[in-house]
């Protein structure tokens, strides 16, 4: 959790070594370190003191507390149970102890671990969290009731807010604190990812800015900038912004290396995701999405099912994709079961309060009608968010089949033509549609020519009987004949050689009435003898007639 690690010393709600340490001569030298939040700087001196016999009682809780403002909770929960061992036991050790144990994700251990120190303001506040680690929801009531109006206290449950995707209310609670405590630097650190966590990108940059001007080198804070800039702007601008902070190499880095790592393939569209992410996914809550992520982009649907189906979702986030994952694999394997688990996923979050004023909350509900198969309203939701979605090619390729789907043929071509990735113009799905939106636009030629560009496959005999059927049925008899032509010599089929016979009787009819050139009539009757079927003769024997008696050349 984020609000721990920045700067925790300096602000409100200081550890129990810090609090010790007041009452006791500092190092000048040790203090310097510390007031430059340089960690690593201060662990080394403790070390070369405790290796030369210099170390005095207070080092190894100095020790344990730079460990843990370094992220190495182990090495600082090694250091506070040793403590713990001796005669003098700090009053707050076991506070400490049950500090790190939650920073290790085992939590109940940091249940025991805190339930055996005095009772504390410090003690419901870790007990509250631990509530929410839990899901028990009677007990986190019972540890909230006990909070005061203080400024401890009120961080807490703005955390717990923030936990739970309540981020106006958590903004709320920061910005009260804000109003009297302006050197409470840090907050405005909190307030920017609560604005990042509700899509104002821009609003949270503005107020980042000000911890920034303070901290330059905060590796959360540039961090958060990045993720800003690859939200408004792009993955290269984002990586100019933590390259940066690569460059200072400071302490702060060093801390948030794992993190960095992370960002950097998300910034890069998944390169080096499988070397990167897999030793983060318990490290990094968002590593396991992002790899989940990574496996779909890579069709890999069945491994990224496999990394998230035991994966209990509590935020948002989460249930989108989970949605999502089931969503691919019912479809991918026909199964009705995931479809509908999808659907219910995507529900609960585009009908939840918090979310369905979100762009992603409303996608969710699009998707969600998607599902069932209700297009008008999935053109509510999509038409809603559209204009943010301009350039996005899996925005752009479900908001043309929707329109399609309602038949509005006109603006679903243009959404089709929007598309610019190779993949999804590849896909069948993709072909299909578009050329049903030609042939329905007047534009059956080009219809025709997707089938030209496509190899022989089980695909393009699909999209030959698609533009078959629907050229036939809009009058585009020319076409269609062409099109059951090539399915007659594919599949000796009778009802192929209807299809193409009533066709060219079609195309025979419009020449007459002056709707297609007569030249016309010369292709007509190559399709026709190219077929063994004897109702030919006298079909070829009309038209040659006709045109005789018109002078039209079909020899």
């Amino acid at each position: 959790m984020i609000l721990s690690r920045t700067k925790p010393a300096m602000g409100p709600g200081s550890s129990g070594a810090t609090r010790e340490s007041k009452s006791k001569k500092k190092m000048p030298e040790l203090e310097e370190f510390l007031q430059n939040r340089d960690f690593t700087g201060a662990r080394t001196l403790l070390e070369f003191a405790r290796n030369s016999g210099k170390a005095d009682e207070r080092n190894g809780l100095w020790s344990a507390y730079c460990a843990f403002h370094l992220g190495d909770y182990k090495a600082a929960l090694q250091e506070y149970e040793q403590l713990s061992k001796s005669d003098s036991v700090p009053s707050d050790i076991w506070m400490n102890i049950a500090c790190c144990y939650f920073f290790l994700g085992m939590y109940k251990e940091a249940d025991e671990a805190a339930l055996k120190g005095p009772s504390s303001r410090g003690q419901n506040r870790l007990l509250f969290h631990l509530s929410h680690k839990f899901n028990d929801e009677k007990r986190l009531m019972s540890y909230h009731q006990q909070l005061q109006d203080i400024i401890e206290d009120q961080l807490s449950l703005a955390s717990i807010h923030y936990l739970r995707s309540h981020y106006q209310e958590a903004i709320d609670i920061y910005k009260r604190i804000l109003l009297d405590n302006r050197d409470y630097f840090a907050l405005n650190c909190y307030v920017a990812l609560c604005y990042y966590k509700l899509d104002y990108y821009d609003v949270s940059q503005e107020v980042l800015a000000v911890y920034l001007q303070h901290y330059p080198d905060s590796a959360i804070a540039v961090n958060l900038k990045a993720c800003n800039h690859f939200r408004l702007y792009n993955g290269k601008a984002a990586e100019a912004e933590l390259k940066t902070l690569q460059e200072l190499a400071t302490p702060s880095f060093e801390f948030a290396k794992d993190l960095m790592k992370h960002n950097l393939v998300v910034f890069r569209g998944g390169e080096g995701a499988l070397q990167v992410l897999p030793p983060l996914v318990d490290v990094i809550p968002e590593a396991r999405l992002n790899l989940v992520i990574y496996y779909l982009k890579q069709d890999d649907i069945l491994e990224a099912y496999n990394l998230i189906k035991d994966l209990e979702p509590s935020v948002p986030p989460e249930y989108i994709l989970k949605g999502v994952v089931n969503a691919a694999l019912g479809q991918d394997q026909g199964s009705r079961e995931h479809l509908k688990i999808a659907q219910q996923y995507f529900q609960l979050v585009g009908g939840s309060a918090s979310e369905c004023d979100t762009i992603p909350g409303r996608q969710c509900m699009a998707s969600c009608f998607f599902l069932l198969k209700q297009f008008e309203d999935v053109l509510i939701y999509l038409n809603s968010v559209k204009s943010y979605f301009y350039n996005d090619d899996a925005f752009n390729f479900n908001y043309a089949q929707a329109k399609a789907a309602t038949s509005n043929f006109k603006e679903a071509e243009e959404g089709f033509l929007l598309i610019q990735s190779e993949k999804l113009k590849n896909d069948y799905t993709y072909l299909s549609w578009l050329a049903r939106c030609y042939i329905m636009n007047q534009k059956a030629r080009l219809a025709w020519e997707l089938y030209l560009k496509m190899e022989t496959s089980g695909e393009s005999f699909s999209l030959l009987q698609l533009i078959a059927n629907d050229c036939y049925k809009m009058g585009h008899f020319y076409y269609a004949a062409k099109a059951f032509d090539v399915l007659e010599r594919l599949d000796p089929n009778p009802e192929y050689w209807e299809g193409k016979r009533g066709a060219c009787v079609g195309i025979f009819q419009q020449i007459i009435a002056g709707h297609e050139p007569r030249e016309t009539l010369r292709d007509v009757l190559q399709l026709l003898r190219s077929t063994g079927n004897p109702q030919v003769e006298y079909i070829v024997r009309t038209m040659k007639k006709w045109a005789k008696e018109n002078r039209v050349p079909v020899s």
